[in-house]
C-alpha cells in the first residue's frame, strides 16, 4: 500500500482534547478502510504564519498513515467538511518515518536543556 504523510491544523478553540479526538476519528476511517496509522504525533497549539479564517494559532497534528487511494480520498473529503479543520495536506511519501518528526525532538532537547542540572562551564 501506498505511504503518505498527513499534516492537519485545527482551530484554536477546540480544547487539546478535541484535537485528540479528531485523530482518533481519522484514525478509525483510515482503519475501517482498510488503512493503517502509524504513528499520531500531536504538536500542540503553535502559531499561524499568516490568519487563517480569523485564527492565529492552530492545533497542528502529523499522521503517518499506510492505506490504499480511495481510503485518503474519503479521509481528505471527510476533513473537508469538519468546521474545526482550518487546513490539511497529504503527501505521498516513499516509506514512513516513524522516528520523532523534527517539531518533537527539537521540544525534547529544548525541554533537556531546560532540566538539565549540571552548570555549563564558563570560559575565564
Amino acid at each position: 500500500m501506498p505511504a503518505y504523510e498527513h499534516v492537519l491544523i485545527a482551530r484554536q478553540d477546540i480544547s487539546p482534547a478535541q484535537a485528540e479526538t479528531l485523530n482518533e476519528e481519522l484514525k478509525t476511517l483510515i482503519e475501517s478502510l482498510g488503512g493503517h496509522i502509524a504513528k499520531i504525533e500531536y504538536w500542540g497549539l503553535r502559531n499561524l504564519t499568516y490568519r487563517i479564517k480569523k485564527n492565529r494559532k492552530g492545533h497542528y497534528s502529523l499522521l503517518a498513515i499506510d492505506a490504499p487511494a480511495p481510503a485518503v480520498k474519503e479521509m481528505e473529503r471527510q476533513i473537508s467538511l469538519n468546521e474545526d479543520v482550518l487546513r490539511f495536506m497529504t503527501v505521498r511519501v516513499e516509506t514512513l518515518d516513524l522516528e520523532l518528526s523534527p517539531v518533537l525532538a527539537r521540544r525534547d532537547r529544548e525541554r533537556e536543556r531546560r532540566f538539565d542540572d549540571t552548570p555549563e562551564p564558563r570560559l575565564a
